[in-house]
């Protein structure tokens, strides 16, 4: 079916509808680049939100448990999601965009010809039609002039008053004026054919080929924007595929999580090693001996003796701090030891391993580096032209000192380790020593001799019985000795290098008071220590004051 048959009088209305689909067009590419904002803008709120949930680097070691790291994949994977979208603004700006924005100036073009194609014809065509109607009316003047000059003859020839020569004269005169209507007859009716000539031709080969090259321009225009949006399409297909892995992701990150594996994590994180305190002996005052201290800690809720504020006072151990500002000031308590023995034994141990394993990366990595600068010196031998092979002896040497250092510091660390996992053994070997000899069968009851380090209150009570140079524990334990406990009345996060967290309603054990400044140093049941705000908790010292 073609335009130029069915649409030959409808040249205004074929104009307006082409006009009218390049509008259409140039409308769609601007939803394109609406839609590539809005995927774009998508990605980046995607991306941001995913930056704004991920850990910090202080909260990394939160991200141990599987319904933590189930969380960290999810992230990672709205992230990949974030870049599928990415993707699909980037084709759809990159192809279907450039295709269709193309696709205008290409229809722009061959309208604006094809028009002034169309409008030549029509120009044509008008003018024939005016030098016809010129050719019509100049016929029309000599048939009414011939006409005119036939009838004033014949009335002269009937006027017999006139002279024969006035009445050859009319005659000559009508001779003219019809031989004048004859050559405008055949003009007219030559133009006549010629305007048919080429109205026919104008409405059956010229302006019907103007009408095909639009028809087919506005079909072209139909399969562009066909072939745009299926494009579209196939873009958003093709990820499509990935997003799916991407939430599959997500799922397998659901399907890990196991309660029971974070329970475990849980005690391995926070274990201390220390043995259960054994049973407190009997002691019988009819023996007239005094109370001795025993190796057992008391109980959470119990207080001790006056004295033990008092002597923990005098002891000189519990530093004044100078305002505010001590809780951001360094301390020597505060730092973690080289060796860790300010930890509990289980903390201590996890920390040397860490320290381990960090080492023999580090050696990896200057193995594989030695290695290499090897191969090179190797290269530089057998070609000197690509270089000296003495340049790379600084950097060899280098290396070996650096190797030397690691195996050094990983030797004192597997010392470290070894002596740690041998204190923890004889502690519970200790532990279940002392416990046998307090559930003896004999008559009288033992007697378990505690021993504390040096500058410690006598009534003072450690954690565990030192054995075998455990000083360096007791020393820790020593510069802040227990003078009350405390409860938690509200939580607070730590957020200041020195200051500890707590759970509301949490039990701790009190270090050193309140020096005016609105903190109190306390100390976990990890054994981490630290200052909290003392509005914060309820405190019982060990004299038997409330706060």
């Amino acid at each position: 079916m073609s335009w130029g048959t069915e649409l030959w009088d409808q040249w205004d209305n074929v104009s307006s509808l082409t006009q009218r689909g390049i509008d259409f067009c140039e409308r769609f590419n601007h939803f394109l680049k609406e839609r590539t904002a809005v995927e774009m803008e998508y990605a980046r709120n995607l991306k941001r939100l995913v930056k704004n949930f991920s850990p910090k680097k202080k909260e990394e070691d939160e991200f141990s448990f599987t319904w933590s790291r189930a969380f960290l994949d999810m992230l990672k994977e709205v992230y990949d999601m974030a870049g599928q979208h990415e993707v699909i603004a980037e084709n759809i700006q990159g192809t279907v965009n450039k295709n269709v924005s193309d696709l205008v100036q290409e229809l722009k073009t061959d309208r604006k010809k094809n028009l002034q194609e169309g409008a030549r014809l029509q120009d044509v065509l008008r003018q024939s039609v005016q030098s016809l109607e010129k050719t019509k009316r100049k016929y029309e003047r000599s048939h009414f002039e011939s006409e005119k000059a036939l009838d004033n003859y014949r009335k002269a020839d009937a006027d017999i008053n006139l002279s024969r020569a006035e009445v050859e004269k009319y005659r000559m005169t009508m001779n003219q004026k019809v031989q004048l209507n004859e050559e405008c007859k055949s003009e007219y009716a030559t133009q006549i054919q010629n305007y048919n000539h080429q109205q026919n031709e104008y409405y059956t080969m010229s302006m019907p080929q103007v009408f095909q090259l639009l028809q087919d321009m506005d079909e072209k225009r139909i399969l562009k924007i066909q072939e745009c949006i299926l494009q579209c399409a196939e873009i958003e297909k093709n990820v499509i595929p990935i997003i799916n892995t991407c939430i599959e992701g997500i799922a397998r990150a659901a399907a890990n999580i196991d309660p029971t594996q974070d329970s475990k994590s849980v005690i391995e994180r926070y274990k201390s090693g220390f043995p259960i305190p054994d049973d407190l002996p009997f002691e019988d005052l009819s023996t007239g001996q005094p109370f001795e201290p025993t190796n057992n800690p008391l109980p959470s809720r119990v207080n001790t003796p006056s004295n033990t504020v008092k002597s923990a006072t005098l002891s000189g151990k519990s530093k004044k701090r100078g305002g505010i500002f001590g809780l951001f000031g360094s301390s020597k308590v505060d730092e973690l030891k080289e060796d860790f023995s300010d930890l509990p034994p289980n903390q201590r141990k996890r920390k040397l391993q860490q320290k381990i394993d960090s080492i023999k990366k580090e050696m990896y990595k200057e193995n594989q580096e030695r290695e290499g600068i090897m191969k090179l010196k190797d290269v530089y031998a057998s070609n000197p032209a690509l270089g000296d092979p003495s340049t790379l002896e600084k950097k060899i040497e280098e290396n070996s000192q650096k190797l030397d250092g690691l195996r050094q510091e990983l030797s004192k660390y597997e010392g470290y380790l070894a002596e740690a996992e041998g204190k923890n053994a004889r502690r519970h070997s200790a532990s279940e020593d002392s416990h046998s000899l307090s559930t003896s069968g004999s008559g009288d009851t033992p007697h378990i001799q505690q021993v504390s380090a040096p500058g410690t209150p006598h009534n003072q009570h450690n954690v565990y019985q030192p054995i075998d140079g455990d000083e360096d524990v007791e020393d820790d334990f020593d510069n802040f000795p227990v003078i009350g406990r405390c409860r938690a009345l509200y939580a607070f996060e730590a957020i200041n290098e020195g200051s500890v967290h707590m759970g509301e309603n949490e039990e701790m054990q009190i270090l050193e008071q309140d020096q005016g400044d609105g903190w109190t140093r306390v100390r976990k049941n990890d054994g981490s220590e630290g200052f909290v705000p003392t509005s914060y908790i309820e405190c019982h010292y060990y004299d038997g004051d409330q706060v």
